[in-house]
């Protein structure tokens, strides 16, 4: 018992030097490097003082630390010294609330919130900056997130309808959350790294946004510039490619346990993409000046479609598969994934995870659907590009087209 309170006292120590390490670093009046510590310390006595005396013990106690907040305050005010923010104040709260924490057996918790407050004291000008960098059409876009997440999500009914049994309205939803969360996140990525991204790191969030919109607008881009052929054909390879992670990240997050199936040829495939891209990138050593990701991605519209989508293959695969047997299954994939790789993905690891579809087959489905992405890709390319831009596109996408005919017929 002993052996366990020292370790809270000295989990509470490192914590509370580590948020006093930084308040004292951004010269902060009230509490440093000195204080956050002990206020840290005093949450771990007082818990467990409470354990013995009663839960009021802690309540006086956290209210004779927001006394002392406030003398500390009105002390300042004395002296001229006006600081409307109150971030010092409530982080000295939250680390005698994580002090407390680690008594009552929430130690994990309790130095992730910890870390999670150095953290965030100290990228208060990244965070600021941030903000400052948001439009209407951002923060319009993160509303409508929380609508799709926070307010829709739950109040859908988490059981199935229709034929076949399939449509399950809360899961059909949730993958709709995911989508526009994974795309969401991408754009944020690049608003915080401003709008001049380098080659690999423009391929990668437009792989992760939507590796189709990518090729739209770098067809574009290319038709307009013939100059810029290199560095379309390097940003469309490696968008082409990073689709494959988000295809895997999709997996893992639908269904982990199937990740030692699905995963392997998921990640064989992104391997000789990759090593197309590799060899591309080395050879155009194209430049990009600006990462054309200037519309936040999580419209509400956009998310109701790919819903239906979603809804559609899932019923699409699973009518062919009672009706028409295997063959069937591989022409719904190839027709999702002309237009959407999450479309098939997500419906086909649900499948194979309710059991529906065996992995074997599962993997196959999504294998196909890439495929047909990429002859729908190529001939975006071929509509909007110009004509060098479409000879090296078909020829590297032939090459990995070969690469997923060679995966479907030889893989164990």
């Amino acid at each position: 018992m002993e052996l366990h309170a020292l370790q809270n006292l000295l989990i509470a120590l490192g914590l509370g030097l580590l948020v006093g390490l930084q308040r004292e670093w951004a010269t902060d009046e009230i509490a440093g490097i000195r204080t956050f510590p002990l206020i840290a310390l005093f949450g771990v006595l007082s818990a467990t003082l409470a354990e013995r005396f009663g839960e009021w013990t802690l309540g006086a106690s956290m209210l004779g630390l927001a006394a002392m907040l406030v003398l500390g305050n009105l002390a300042k005010l004395k002296k001229g010294k006006i600081d409307p923010g109150l971030t010092t104040e409530i982080s000295a709260l939250v680390m005698f609330a994580v002090g407390a924490a680690l008594v009552i057996g929430y130690t994990a918790t309790a130095i992730a919130v910890g870390g999670g407050v150095a953290v965030l004291l100290h990228w208060k000008r990244p965070l600021h900056d941030f903000v400052r960098r948001i439009g209407e059409q951002d923060f319009r876009a993160v509303i409508q997130f929380v609508l799709i997440a926070l307010v829709i999500l739950p109040v859908l009914p988490n059981r199935t309808f229709g034929p076949y049994e399939v449509l399950n309205p809360f899961k059909i939803w949730l993958m709709v959350v995911l989508i526009v969360g994974i795309t969401l996140g991408a754009y944020v990525a690049s608003k915080l790294l401003g709008g001049r991204l380098g080659t690999l790191l423009a391929g990668a969030l437009g792989g992760l946004i939507s590796s189709t919109a990518t090729t739209v607008s770098q067809s574009r881009r290319a038709h307009e510039s013939p100059a810029e052929t290199n560095t379309a054909t390097t940003v469309i390879m490696l968008a082409s490619t990073i689709v494959f992670a988000r295809v895997g990240f999709e997996v893992a997050i639908v269904a982990p346990e199937l990740q030692a199936t699905l995963g392997p040829p998921v990640v064989a495939m992104m391997g000789w993409m990759a090593v197309i891209t590799l060899a591309t990138f080395l050879v155009t050593r194209g430049r990009i000046e600006e990462a054309r990701l200037k519309e936040p991605p999580s419209e509400l519209r956009t998310a109701i479609v790919f819903g239906l989508l979603y809804a559609v293959v899932l019923l699409g695969i699973t009518a062919a598969k009672q009706s028409f047997g295997q063959s069937g299954l591989y022409v719904v994939a190839g027709l999702s994934g002309m237009t959407d790789m999450d479309a098939i993905t997500l419906s086909t690891a649900q499948l194979v995870k309710s059991g529906r579809l065996d992995a074997e087959t599962g993997w196959r489905l999504i294998l196909v659907g890439a495929m047909a992405n990429l002859v729908f890709k190529a001939g975006i390319v071929g509509a909007l590009g110009n004509r060098r831009l479409f000879a090296r596109v078909v020829g590297l996408f032939t090459l990995g087209f070969l690469g997923g005919v060679a995966l479907l017929l030889f893989w164990p």
